[in-house]
């Protein structure tokens, strides 16, 4: 029989909680399994909507996001932590999409989750990325950032695109396009801003950073304005074929069962994100099993780790 968190959300406690103990192992586990969580997060319904907004980029964020496993992330994120607005998933679209965004932002000014997935294009003013329309006026990806991060409580940066410009800010890019953190300092917007770098982010990232900002506000960030608790950690300190790097074993080619891959074009000594114990494809696999870690993480991504076949 359901209990009565199951039929208000359609997420069952035990799932919920085993997904994000896991999710956010960095918080503690003890804070996770503290039952005030789950009142904290039904709270969130009311007070703390999160506005999802895509600009230049591939909605690979969004997707990698809503593939999640039992209990899904879509769930958790639209009957908990209060989802109000995604292109992706919603059934709204056109100016009553727009108008519903903007009212939303207007109610709870100060105490909503602004989600910025894909890059900023600035050229040209901003007219590369066209994202609706009110009142027969355009609406660019930069105006909207600036006027929702201005009355924000937070911003989260999804996505590389979205972090540091990503693909969209590549070489040969003429779009101007770059990451939300640069942008709203070049527009004086203080607003707290994490980095959920990635390309794509790890769901876990995404939902457990937006945990830590109900339960216990902005996370603790390194130097690139990434939560430590989940890109504390160095790739190639926690390779699987660490070992053989220290012993000068090194693979010729990348169907070598064994040795390191350094040699290959491995970006793993300059990453830090925890993907070696999250793991992807429900938990199946990731880069290093199959290939080389490509630093799709690091600020700098794709230039600074091309050609990805290379040593860097």
């Amino acid at each position: 029989m359901k209990d009565e968190q199951t039929k208000k959300t359609g997420v069952s406690r035990r799932s919920f909680l085993k997904t994000v103990t896991g999710t956010a192992a960095g918080i503690g586990i003890s804070q996770m399994f503290n039952p005030a969580l789950i009142q904290a997060l039904e709270k969130g319904l009311k007070r703390h909507p999160v506005l999802w907004v895509q600009g230049q980029g591939c909605t690979g964020c969004s997707v990698s996001l809503l593939n999640s496993v039992e209990p899904t992330i879509a769930d958790i994120l639209l009957k908990v932590i209060s989802l109000q607005f995604n292109p992706t998933v919603m059934a709204s679209e056109g100016e009553i999409a727009m108008e519903n965004l903007y009212a939303i932002a207007k109610e709870y000014k100060g105490r909503f989750s602004l989600a910025v997935e894909g890059a900023i294009p600035t050229a040209a003013d901003g007219r590369y990325c066209i994202v609706g329309e009110m009142r027969h006026k355009e609406i660019t990806m930069m105006d909207l950032v600036q006027e929702l991060a201005a009355d924000a409580g937070s911003v989260l940066a999804i996505g590389t695109c979205a972090a540091y410009g990503g693909i969209p800010a590549a070489e040969g890019n003429v779009t101007g396009a770059t990451g939300t953190m640069d942008f709203l300092k070049s527009k004086g917007i203080t607003t707290p801003t994490v980095n959920i770098p990635g390309c794509p982010p790890h769901p876990d990232w995404i939902v457990g950073s937006l945990v830590h900002l109900l339960t216990k506000g902005v996370p603790e960030l390194d130097d690139a304005g990434r939560p430590t608790l989940f890109y504390g950690e160095n790739i190639h300190d926690n390779c699987p074929r660490l070992d053989m790097y220290d012993e000068g074993e090194m693979a010729e080619i990348l169907s070598d069962p064994k040795g390191c891959r350094m040699d290959l074009g491995c970006k793993g000594p300059d990453t830090y994100a925890d993907c070696y114990k999250r793991k992807w494809n429900s938990g199946m696999n990731w880069c290093v099993d199959n290939s080389v870690c490509i630093g799709c993480v690091e600020p700098g991504f794709p230039d600074g780790s091309s050609p990805f076949y290379e040593p860097a």
